[in-house]
């Protein structure tokens, strides 16, 4: 099977997996309207628990560059698992993202398909505009969730680094060369928390005019 006819059929496979979905919530009383709104609300949920996770890892942080006794492996093992789970938080970030996006285009493909059934070309002209609206207040939201999720990767790059330079040189004195490191992150994680501060205010908006 060439790449072409490949990507095709899975394109069919995955459009069928879409409608079998739809069809099935919509059996239960739920419309793509919505699914979005859902969708919206747990990406929203999914911000705040991450800004929340990755607060929590850069205090581990600094408590182990802040060392000065103890069990220097369970400081770090502790520092190890919030990244862990900032990473963990950051895959359901970019997942839910993804399906606000898929539920977004899918609505309104399926309107503009549904206009176009109208006889009564005032009632069409009116669900054009309808439709024109809701988009023109979607991309700033989609917009702001993809500023979000990009603020992630800078700190998750610095929280890695930290984890992989501490597992190879498990030391006091590699624990000083650390201190500082913790200050600079902190400004990315700022600019994170304000970034999905504002996304959430989007989310926010846009739901109490969907």
């Amino acid at each position: 099977m060439t790449t072409r006819l490949f990507l095709s059929a899975f394109l069919l496979t995955l459009a069928s997996c879409n409608t079998v979905y739809y069809a099935a919530w919509e059996k239960l009383g739920y419309e793509k309207r919505d699914l979005l709104k859902s969708a919206v609300k747990k990406a929203r949920g999914e911000q705040k628990e991450a800004g929340e996770q990755f607060q929590d890892a850069l205090t581990q942080l600094k408590k182990l560059t802040n060392y000065n006794g103890g069990n220097l492996e369970s400081a770090y093992n502790r520092f190890k698992g919030e990244y862990e789970d900032c990473e963990a938080q950051a895959t359901d970030v970019r997942r839910q993202i993804r399906e606000v996006d898929t539920v977004a285009r899918d609505l309104f493909r399926e309107w503009e398909n549904e206009i176009r059934q109208y006889e009564n070309a005032s009632l069409a002209a009116d669900s054009r505009r309808k439709l024109s609206e809701t988009r023109a207040r979607f991309e700033p939201l989609s917009r702001s969730l993809h500023a979000a999720e990009s603020t992630m990767d800078p700190v998750l790059r610095q929280f890695r680094d930290q984890v992989l330079f501490l597992k190879h040189n498990l030391n006091a004195a590699a624990i000083g060369s650390l201190r500082g490191t913790a200050d600079n992150i902190q400004g990315d994680i700022q600019r994170l928390l304000d970034q999905m501060n504002r996304s959430i205010a989007e989310a926010d908006r846009f739901i109490q005019t969907l």
